[in-house]
């Protein structure tokens, strides 16, 4: 084993005596005049104004859909005006009631759907109350390895990880794939992890009560006995603690992984090794945390052929790089085919807009990767498009023969080129037209040079 590993298992157990023997009920706090020996319980460290406050600015921040009461974010300012005292005097004594979520279905690139539960703005606002106190107490004990849904941590730095540790000759994953995990978690194993850190009634009765809150799927009510659903606050956080177990496991056994959220790959250097692991940890999986591991998604393989977080790996010289994935490329190229589609009948600037939007977040995204070559083929490629789609908004010949002098040509070559029997597609890669809608006029017209804005986000 080696030593960061010893260490990290040490490191786990110090923090986990620490915060036993401090049993969590009470915890220091400037705000309450720490320096003069007083202490507070979470409960008040929850309620607090600030931590309200703070809370209330999130949830407006992050916007979101209705619950099931119809209240929007807007909504929330003019009710906490009106219904403050009430609701903080409700969860003070116990007799605060989440309202359940409404059911959400949201498509998946793989054809199936992704269920949200979206809790009312009110009770986004007391869950994320509550996060904000628990998190910095559970950073202390969540594994370096786990990325998913933490301060400072996130999809690209588990891909650094992963690159390195292909690096240090780990050339094979076991790639877990856990079924529906935020439907399955069970409650009293959730309520059983979080007392090893904390030992306070009124937050465990809580979360409780937001676990159990029921969900309103197409007017119908449906108990939540299980699971914690997707789409409120504090989710995010009690799946890395339900998960922290299987992070623990995996550091005492000595095994390298990465871990974000419910996706986790385990780092092994032959098949037969992974194989071995596979059916240990599906079993430690299934039997001690009660989730449920898809046998058909997981395999063994090489980090080579596998994508993780919608990255795969590339091999330059031995040493090993991270770039897109074949299917995240793929998924990007049919977004913005949808969004340049000819017959959309969207202005430009409209159209340019929506481009920029969804390219920077990706850029920004896979900008870790390596991905210059195929930035400069789809930047050709969406040129041709927007071109197929100017030439289609011209319509008529006179429309056309105006716009092309405009752009440069006689009025014969623009009657000639006008006049021409070839297809959109083929017009759109003509010299003539490239000539005119050149890329520098494209770009001032507002359509976004991924190359350059790539550049500029690699050297940042």
């Amino acid at each position: 084993m080696r030593q960061s590993q010893k260490t990290e298992q040490q490191a786990d157990r110090l923090s986990r005596i620490g915060l036993e023997n401090q049993k969590y009920t009470r915890a220091r706090s400037t705000d309450y005049g720490e320096g003069k020996g007083m202490s507070v319980t979470i409960q008040d460290l929850v309620l607090d104004r600030n931590n309200l406050n703070q809370a209330y600015l999130r949830v407006k921040r992050n916007k979101g859909a209705a619950g099931i009461d119809g209240m929007t974010v807007d909504d929330l300012l003019p009710y906490l005006r009106e219904n403050k005292t009430e609701l903080i005097t409700s969860l003070r004594d116990g007799n605060y009631k989440p309202v359940p979520v409404k059911r959400v279905e949201i498509p998946k690139p793989n054809g199936d759907v992704r269920k949200l539960g979206i809790p009312t703005v009110v009770d986004r606002m007391v869950q994320q109350a509550v996060a904000q106190v628990l998190t910095p107490i559970f950073e202390r004990v969540f594994s370096d390895n786990s990325f998913g849904f933490r301060p400072h941590r996130g999809a690209q730095d588990a891909i650094a990880r992963v690159v390195n540790l292909y690096n240090q000759g780990y050339r094979r994953v076991v790639d877990l794939d856990l079924k529906a995990y935020f439907d399955n978690v069970n409650h009293d194993l959730m309520i059983k992890y979080l007392r090893q850190y904390i030992d306070d009634p009124w937050t465990l009765r809580l979360i409780r009560k937001f676990l159990t809150s029921g969900v309103l799927d197409h007017g119908l009510f449906a108990r939540s006995d299980k699971g914690t659903p997707q789409g409120g606050p504090l989710s995010p956080l009690l799946a890395n603690i339900y998960l922290n177990e299987l992070d623990k496991e995996l550091t005492r056994r000595g095994h390298h992984f990465v871990r974000y959220a419910d996706d986790c790959n385990i780092y092994v250097k032959s098949q037969r090794a992974g194989e071995r692991v596979m059916r240990s940890i599906t079993r430690f999986l299934e039997k001690r945390l009660k989730v449920k591991v898809n046998s058909d998604k997981t395999k063994v393989g090489s980090p080579l052929r596998l994508k993780f977080l919608g990255f795969s790996l590339g091999v330059d010289r031995n040493s090993a790089y991270a770039r897109p994935a074949k299917q995240s490329q793929q998924r990007v190229k049919q977004a913005l085919k949808l969004l340049t589609k000819r017959n959309r009948g969207v202005s430009l600037i409209k159209m340019f807009e929506e481009i920029q939007q969804k390219m920077r977040g990706w850029l920004q995204y896979y900008s870790i990767g390596k991905l210059t070559g195929f930035i400069h083929r789809l930047d050709q490629w969406l040129r041709a498009r927007i071109r197929q789609y100017i030439w289609k908004q011209w319509k008529k010949f006179k429309t056309k023969v105006i716009n092309l002098q405009r752009l440069g040509l006689s009025y014969r070559d623009a009657c000639v080129f006008a006049s021409t029997r070839k297809g959109y597609w083929r017009t759109a890669h003509s010299k003539t037209l490239s000539y005119s809608l050149t890329n520098r006029k494209l770009e001032h017209l507002g359509l976004i040079n991924m190359s350059k804005t790539l550049q500029s986000i690699q050297s940042d």
